[in-house]
């Protein structure tokens, strides 16, 4: 319960995101550059002040690598994603993140999936579907096929962190996640300037990156130490239900009945989840 609990408390952190990325008014590059940048100061200015740092050598074993390269390719791919697809699309591809994080947690360690939690997974992602095609505005094109695929990709590492995390605990999380979004944030300035970082909107960007990234990805992977991958995935769904909601809050777009449906199938169902797990426990 405490992993859920600190995975719900990064995820409501993480759902203004969207609304700040919108605000931003920022291309990928640019919004890379600052997500990764100012989030891999921040893990790795904490990994020196509480000396995890010193465990760096560990990340060159071949866990530590994948979690690095997780989180490089969580930091970079979104923003792209976004760019290319519509959000809809988007959104529906990082929903599946439970579904990987329960198949790796099967082939990487032999941990078994309960039939509880294939269940939510499958009224989760009903709910999600039908929130997401409230406008009918799936369209396909070449563009959008990428931006999907590049949405698999942000659902994919972030399951595979989810769950190294949760089978290594020597891992130094700090560091790593550091690293990784590092990474993300120097691949991304190399193909922006300082001068297009500096064309949008400072504040909602200096929000997002320095405030609500750094702290809602501590606290889900501190949460993945403590419970089941597929448990903070699951959490996690929340925020593409409830990041439209700011979005509606603040700029004016009045969200679709079936938003509004889906969004309420997706919490009555974790919240049933979550019920049962606490029951079992």
């Amino acid at each position: 319960m405490k992993g859920i609990l600190l995975a719900c408390l990064g995820v409501l952190i993480l759902t203004p995101d969207a609304l700040l990325i919108r605000l931003s008014g920022l291309e990928a590059a640019p919004l890379v550059a600052w997500r990764g940048l100012a989030m891999g100061t921040v893990f790795l200015v904490a990994a020196t002040l509480t000396g995890q740092v010193r465990l760096f050598p560990r990340l060159a074993s071949g866990v530590g690598v994948a979690l690095v390269l997780a989180q490089w390719a969580n930091a970079s791919l979104f923003a792209p994603a976004i760019s290319l697809a519509p959000v809809a699309l988007v959104l529906i591809a990082v929903a599946t993140v439970p579904i990987w994080a329960a198949i790796l947690s099967r082939v990487l360690y032999g941990q078994p999936t309960r039939p509880a939690t294939w269940a939510t997974i499958a009224v989760v992602g009903g709910g999600i579907v039908l929130a997401m095609t409230g406008k009918g505005d799936l369209a396909i094109t070449k563009s959008a096929l990428v931006g999907v695929a590049c949405g698999l990709g942000v659902a994919l590492s972030l399951a595979l962190s989810f769950t190294l995390l949760r089978h290594n605990p020597d891992m130094p999380l700090l560091t790593a996640v550091g690293t990784g979004s590092a990474l993300a944030g120097l691949t991304a300035f190399s193909l922006t300037s300082p001068q297009e970082m500096a064309s949008g909107t400072t504040w909602a960007i200096a929000t997002a990156s320095w405030i609500v990234l750094p702290a809602s990805f501590y606290l889900m992977s501190e949460a993945s130490r403590h419970t089941a991958s597929v448990n903070v995935s699951l959490v996690l769904l929340l925020e593409t239900v409830l990041g439209p909601v700011w979005v509606w809050m603040v700029i004016g777009e009045t969200p679709s009945v079936r938003l509004l449906t889906g969004g309420t199938i997706v919490v009555a169902a974790l919240a049933t989840y979550l019920w049962h797990l606490r029951r079992r426990a």
